[in-house]
């Protein structure tokens, strides 16, 4: 009795406590990660927030909803975001560690990579490769339920992605952590000629752009990612072996949903009756292709600059 009553004594105090905790918490999914997921609000934000991505709305909600539901998944989920800037791809992000952990965005089990930050100069990959693989198995040892998120894909020196190949695929023993139930995601433009050129054509065609299939972009964009010389996935074994769940292409904005993003905003910043303002910025935007005027050049990512203008 005496000897149990001194192992629990020794468990509740920290740091031991800490020690075992983050222990089991790298192989459970009832250890407290903060991992408290509501596809259904993911779903509804997805929806209710991201325009002109139905493939990005119905793909990431799929896949997470049917990853979640596997309890001892074989690989990671692992997603790639492609398409052109302003179009949603880092807002979902964000949406994910919303809707994943209790504490959002701010859970400490959300990790968030820029190249610009974290991968500056291309002639340190060697080191870059070394300190991402610490990180990455650090943080799945502290929590099997992390998130990573990794920005500008484009910016990232070619090379250091691979690193992560072992974290990634089905038939790896990563010592310690269960890295199976692990969410990557990689966000970037690579890709974005391709895209918006298969939505042109399409429209051209007279197609709807509900029409659009992921077929159609998945072979695509993998090929632009692993080509282009300037993809932090050029020539990339992760794209060689297959790790990625699915290349989720986000579609160049027509003008209709640059005024949806216009009108969110105003009513963010109390002011949803100023359909002056809606007509003005969306008007004040540029468009390609200049015979078409079909879609934003910059997606919604310059409307609060010019929303300012026009109030």
């Amino acid at each position: 009795m005496l000897a149990v009553l001194s192992v629990l004594c020794l468990y509740l105090c920290s740091p031991v406590r800490g020690v075992f905790q983050k222990l089991y918490c790298s192989f459970s999914d009832s250890c407290d990660c903060d991992f408290k997921p509501n596809i259904r609000d993911l779903e509804w934000d997805l929806y209710k927030n991201v325009y002109g991505q139905h493939l990005a709305q119905d793909m990431v909600s799929e896949e997470v909803a049917r990853f979640l539901q596997n309890k001892s998944p074989d690989r990671p989920l692992v997603l790639s975001f492609h398409g052109s800037s302003g179009t949603g791809k880092t807002m979902v992000g964000s949406m994910l560690g919303k809707h994943l952990y209790g504490s959002a965005m701010s859970s400490p089990y959300v990790h968030t990579f820029v190249p610009a930050l974290h991968f500056p100069s291309p002639d340190r990959a060697t080191q870059y490769r070394e300190q991402l693989r610490l990180w990455v198995q650090g943080n799945l040892t502290a929590c099997a339920r992390s998130v990573f998120l990794f920005e500008e894909m484009e910016k990232m020196p070619p090379g250091v992605i691979d690193v992560l190949e072992p974290f990634l695929g089905p038939s790896h023993v990563v010592f310690r952590t269960n890295y199976r139930k692990a969410i990557y995601v990689f966000i970037g433009t690579t890709g974005e000629e391709v895209i918006d050129r298969k939505v042109l054509e399409s429209r051209q065609a007279g197609r709807d752009r509900e029409e659009m299939k992921p077929s159609e972009f998945q072979d695509a964009i993998a090929h632009a990612a692993y080509n282009g010389s300037l993809s932090g996935f050029f020539r990339s074994s992760v794209i060689h072996q297959h790790l990625i769940s699915s290349f989720v292409p986000f579609l160049p904005l027509s003008r209709r949903h640059v005024e949806r993003c216009v009108r969110r905003q105003l009513c963010q910043r109390g002011s949803c009756d100023r359909g002056d303002v809606v007509e003005a910025v969306s008007a004040d935007m540029d468009y390609a292709p200049v015979q078409g005027h079909y879609f934003s050049t910059t997606g919604c990512k310059a409307v609060p600059a010019k929303i300012n203008l026009f109030l």
